[in-house]
């Protein structure tokens, strides 16, 4: 019997419609779309974006689906060497494998291979289990891989601009702020505030978090207050500088008034004092000057 296979070709909009309905409408055994494929001969997606699956989900979904069955089946195309390989669903595809399963629901997609990633991406973004980070590195790629524009990707993962802006801003925070991100040791909320400071201050909040166990609120109070000192600091030594600058110029001055006894032309320019010579006698007259001095 010839596999059906599900046709993405067509655009990025598509993609994701001809995905959703065929997940929606054909999760049964007899579906025309859906087949069970030996778990063991599924081959990785070598493009999969995501690169951190959380041990306590695969393990919870390889529960619900010892007690439950794979209620949404895996999407995987056919190579050159007639081997299934993944495209979508590689946490449910370790979760069936944790739970002992020698088949898995697949739905076969005819595709071009250009555009795996792109599928990949966009596949792997509609997922709401999907870490912050991940999905700030899928946001990144798809804009600037894919040509596809802000306003563009809003439309098709029916996002806010400002979420995706949001979200891509958290590549700006330190590894080590992405990674307790990933590791869920601090929320989405306290990265969003981190991301306004630089990296040694970003440090400083993070030890005052874990230390003193702040809330959200209080992180953003703290943060407030790291960036009004900083500020305090810069009008400090602005005026600092400010009020050496007359002292400094008067200097300069009587600098110069020095000069012209030995007939030496001058001329400042902002800290700088130039002298113009004439004549090399110019020059040898203001070098005997010092010598004797």
């Amino acid at each position: 019997m010839t596999k059906k296979k599900l046709g993405l070709g067509r655009g990025l909009g598509a993609i994701l419609g001809e995905v959703e309905k065929a997940y929606e409408n054909n999760l049964s055994d007899n579906s025309e779309l859906v087949v069970e494929l030996d778990i063991d001969s599924l081959k990785p997606n070598p493009l999969q974006p995501r690169k951190h699956f959380s041990d306590k989900s695969v393990s919870e979904l390889a529960e619900s689906i010892s007690d439950h069955g794979l209620l949404q089946p895996v999407l995987v195309y056919e190579n050159t060497e007639g081997e299934y390989v993944l495209i979508a669903g590689e946490r449910r595809l370790r979760a069936s494998k944790l739970a002992g399963k020698n088949t898995i629901k697949a739905i076969i997609a005819d595709i071009d291979l250009n555009r795996l990633r792109e599928i990949a991406l966009i596949e792997n973004i509609q997922r709401e289990d999907l870490n912050p980070i991940d999905l700030a590195i899928s946001y990144k790629e798809l804009l600037g891989d894919y040509g596809i524009t802000h306003e563009d990707l809003a439309k098709k993962i029916k996002k806010s601009r400002t979420q995706i802006t949001n979200t891509l801003r958290l590549l700006n925070l330190s590894s080590e702020i992405q990674d307790f991100l990933i590791e869920e040791k601090i929320t989405q909320g306290h990265a969003k505030i981190l991301v306004s400071l630089d990296e040694k201050d970003q440090k400083l909040a993070l030890d005052s978090i874990f230390g003193q166990k702040l809330s959200v609120k209080d992180t953003e109070i703290l943060v407030k207050k790291i960036k009004e000192s900083k500020s305090n600091k810069k009008t400090t030594k602005t005026q600092q500088i400010q009020n050496k600058k007359p002292s400094f110029r008067k200097k300069i001055i009587e600098l110069e008034n020095i000069f012209k006894k030995y007939s030496i032309t001058t001329s400042a320019r902002g800290d700088a004092l130039v002298l113009k010579f004439s004549d090399s006698s110019r020059l040898e007259a203001l070098i005997e000057a010092f010598s004797q001095d």
